[in-house]
């Protein structure tokens, strides 16, 4: 499941840096110069998940193989993008393509690390690619706005689309965002299309000094009194030491210098988990002698589309699954155990999978 979150910010304000502490596959360049990054980068990132780790113990697996998502640094927007100032056309189009936007915000103050916009503010930074952004979606509505009208005078289904395109081009004129309003799951499907940029999820980061990593500081706090209407998450983090954490191959070095910085965990895995959350996604897990593995799957998949995910053969020929809950495969120790305890059970087409659901799928095919 190639799910994509993508991410956004102004030049110079540590979106290669994040990307390589996050990145299992790839690394970016990450220098003090505008549009370091002109193609984005893409790379796969471990999910931390404890729970894959106990059931490891308790299996004693040949191997563990976590869930993963995609990571796409993309290169930094400036004024004037949805214009296509700074190969703006380029940078949005890449934007276009993700599911969810991680968007980093530069919260601290260094001279020696180009800023073009003037004095440090993460609100007018933050505004500046909200503007761009809903400038490219009006540019988009704006289009097709113009072809249903002709088509709404024979088809009602295009009346419909015509005035969900209005309420969008009011919207955007407003300077608000697609996803602030509150469209449901037909609106939403009827301008899918258009993949608008708005309409997608928002995580944002800021990125503080050393000093500020625990507490954050006044630039993080302006940046939350922002968005603290958008229901939007704010991960506090300094990007060079998470980089410098995830360089670290040996996990008591990686504990040592956490220590030194006073640290219980990376904040990273706040951030993955953060963005994994985003992309409304979810965990379920199987478990046997060869391997322990998690595998990811949209909130409220039912099972033979959960099983899909392991082959397309499992849907097709989907008899049923057998389930045991994460806390009763831990209770009783095993999958042998839980099923004499009655704990394991038969579910059919319509069980929805549960978030931390043991499984193991019958199928014909």
């Amino acid at each position: 499941m190639a799910l994509q979150a993508g991410i956004v910010g102004l030049p110079n304000v540590g979106k290669s840096t994040l990307f390589n502490a996050v990145s299992n596959s790839a690394k970016a360049q990450a220098s003090n110069y505008r549009f370091c990054t002109i193609d984005p980068n893409v790379g796969l990132v471990d999910v931390p998940d404890a729970r894959l780790n106990k059931l490891a113990e308790l299996v004693q697996p040949n191997r563990v193989v976590p869930t993963q998502i995609e990571i796409v640094d993309i290169a930094g927007l400036v004024r004037g993008a949805s214009k296509g100032e700074g190969l703006g056309n380029k940078f949005l189009g890449n934007i276009r393509e993700v599911d969810a936007i991680i968007h980093v915000i530069r919260c601290f103050e260094d001279e020696n690390v180009l800023r073009e916009e003037g004095a440090i503010n993460p609100v007018s930074d933050k505004e500046i690619i909200d503007t761009e952004l809903q400038l490219k979606d009006l540019e988009s509505v704006e289009k097709k706005l113009s072809r249903a009208e002709k088509m709404a005078k024979t088809d009602p289904k295009a009346k419909v689309e015509l005035d969900i395109l209005q309420r969008c081009k009011t919207h955007l004129e407003q300077g608000k965002s697609i996803r602030s309003l509150g469209l449901d799951k037909d609106e939403q499907a009827a301008i899918a299309d258009l993949f608008l940029l708005t309409s997608k999820p928002v995580l944002y980061v800021a990125n503080v000094d050393e000093a500020s990593m625990h507490t954050g500081n006044k630039y993080s706090e302006m940046l939350k009194e922002a968005v603290k209407n958008e229901d939007a998450q704010v991960i506090i983090m300094n990007n060079n030491v998470e980089a410098q954490i995830s360089e670290l191959e040996n996990k008591e070095d990686q504990q040592m210098f956490m220590e030194e910085y006073g640290m219980k965990e990376p904040a990273l895995d706040r951030l993955i988990h953060s963005a994994y959350k985003l992309l409304t996604l979810q965990t379920y897990f199987t478990a046997g002698v060869q391997e322990v593995r998690a595998w990811t799957i949209h909130e409220g998949w039912k099972a033979p589309q959960a099983a899909s995910v392991i082959h397309t053969d499992f849907e097709k020929g989907f008899i049923k699954a057998e389930v045991i809950s994460y806390d009763d495969f831990v209770k009783f120790g095993s999958e042998a155990a839980a099923r004499e305890a009655g704990r394991l059970r038969i579910e059919g087409k319509e069980y929805i999978v549960k978030d931390g659901d043991v499984m193991h799928f019958r199928f014909n095919v």
